[in-house]
């Protein structure tokens, strides 16, 4: 978490810096693009905001209304903040779009937007570099694509879908500020804020549909799985594995629930024994797991 928690300070200074900047050049220029960049700049640093309130929240330990605790606090502010992605940033800024192909107006002072812009490349360009390299750190073999579908870290990813939507949007934007100017026509100016819309919409899309399957509930990494039957193989009172759950209580917080068949024979304190055994070792294997919950049994 202490890298998630850089990840995102990272993030929220360099979008407020962005924000204010943007503001600036989308005031003077009038550009219907740089108003969308602006007000996506600023969704995103509520959104980081939101990010540490949602860690803070995962945090808490566990009480009697909720003994398996609070991981998934995180899971709904992440939810949360892809929901503000697409209406703060990308319906926002189609409607913006729409509203300048109607009434379209002319880029004025494209030297101070070009400016902004290319500092502000400069800095989420780096937000993003900082990103990906911790993505590339966690994601070990994975490929980038295989890794954000499967990853827990739902803070971490988020970050990064902003960050890509933001390093776009700025490249739309710069565009669509130089041909509206070069050409005279405000159109083209709208157009540049409906693609940056259409961007946001699409990131938070996606965001949210993989964080709403942890929110409801998810199975943890397969390698999980690898590791209760490994400790199962190297336990002599196991036989087999009968049936394994797993469940993703929050990132870096695991329940596994598994049915064991023991060997004939033993007693009940020696059942208990080997249960606690097993218990721990696979904690030692994998630290993730929080909560195991072991059955023995003779059938699945």
């Amino acid at each position: 978490m202490a890298e998630s928690r850089r990840e995102i300070a990272k993030a929220l200074v360099v979008n407020v810096l962005i924000a204010v900047a943007k503001g600036v050049g989308a005031a003077i220029s009038g550009s219907g693009a740089m108003l969308a960049e602006t007000l996506h700049s600023f969704a995103d640093c509520g959104n980081q905001v939101l990010l540490f309130v949602g860690i803070r929240s995962s945090h808490k330990p566990p009480d009697p209304r909720h003994p398996l605790g609070y991981g998934r606090a995180m899971y709904f502010y992440s939810f949360i903040v892809a929901l503000l992605l697409f209406f703060g940033g990308g319906v926002f800024s189609i409607r913006e779009g729409i509203a300048k192909l109607a009434h379209p107006e002319r880029v004025e002072d494209v030297g101070i937007a070009i400016g902004v812009l290319a500092v502000s490349l400069v800095l989420d360009g780096y937000s993003t570099w900082s990103n990906v390299r911790e993505i590339g750190r966690r994601r070990g073999d994975k490929s980038l694509w295989r890794y954000l579908r499967d990853t827990k870290d739902s803070d971490l990813i988020l970050v990064f879908g902003e960050n890509v939507a933001g390093v776009i949007g700025i490249v739309t934007a710069f565009v669509s500020v130089l041909v509206a100017h070069a050409t005279g026509d405000g159109r083209w100016d709208a157009i540049g804020s409906l693609a940056i819309g259409l961007v946001l919409v699409a990131v938070a899309t996606f965001l949210a549909r993989e964080v709403k399957s942890l929110l409801v509930g998810e199975a943890a990494d397969p390698a999980v799985c690898a590791h209760v039957a490994a400790v199962a193989e190297a336990d002599a009172d196991v036989e087999r594995v009968l049936n394994v759950i797993t469940m993703q209580q929050g990132p870096g917080e695991i329940l596994v629930a598994a049915k064991l068949e023991y060997r004939a024979g033993l007693s009940t304190a020696e059942i208990v024994a080997a249960i606690n055994r097993f218990e721990r070792d696979l904690k030692a294997r994998a630290p993730e797991v929080r909560w195991s919950f072991i059955e023995p049994d003779d059938e699945a």
